[in-house]
């Protein structure tokens, strides 16, 4: 059996060639008798309207291993953004999982043991684009959970990155401040 896992986290981003085809999840992942367990299973019984939990499914009726649960960043208001998050989101994170498990980086042995919290955000311009390129959308999002995954179990970026790295990467938004484009 693989050594326990008590809570990891991870986060990611994966672009694509629209602004709406961008995908930036946040996940805490842990074993279900532990803190992430708890908190997951509050996260299922507290529905809040607006800000749905929902588990990542294949498809209606066929949710992943680990349990894998959804929480919106951002507040669904319609129904259109609501079809596309809990459609083509909801399955390429579940495919995400799977492909987490298939490369290795979940151990197979503990995905009954484990649960996974995903912060997903879809960007809300989506519901006005007049054709969602649903593939893309898949894809990206399913890269992205693959990759926050990976960066999750790995423990990525590790403490030394970090530190040699601190004065080398620069926040996105801050910069756009600093240079008055905010």
């Amino acid at each position: 059996m693989s050594e326990r896992i008590v809570l990891r986290t991870g986060e990611a981003l994966v672009e694509g060639d629209a602004d709406y085809l961008c995908a930036e999840p946040e996940i805490v992942i842990g074993e279900l008798d532990g803190p992430v367990g708890h908190a997951l299973a509050n996260l299922i019984g507290d529905q809040v309207k607006g800000h749905t939990k929902v588990f990542a499914i294949l498809n209606s009726d066929v949710q992943v291993r680990p349990a894998t649960i959804m929480v919106s960043k951002v507040t669904v208001k319609d129904a259109r953004y609501t079809n596309i998050l809990m459609g083509t989101v909801q399955a390429a994170i579940a495919n995400g999982v799977l492909d987490a498990v298939r490369e290795g980086l979940i151990p197979k042995d503990k995905v009954n043991d484990l649960g996974i919290i995903y912060s997903v955000w879809l960007d809300p311009s989506v519901s006005k684009i007049e054709e969602v390129d649903h593939k893309a959308l898949f894809d990206i999002h399913r890269e992205a959970t693959v990759k926050v995954i990976r960066k999750a179990m790995r423990n990525e970026p590790t403490i030394d990155w970090l530190l040699e790295n601190q004065d080398k990467v620069e926040h996105f938004f801050h910069q756009q401040g600093l240079e008055g484009k905010l």
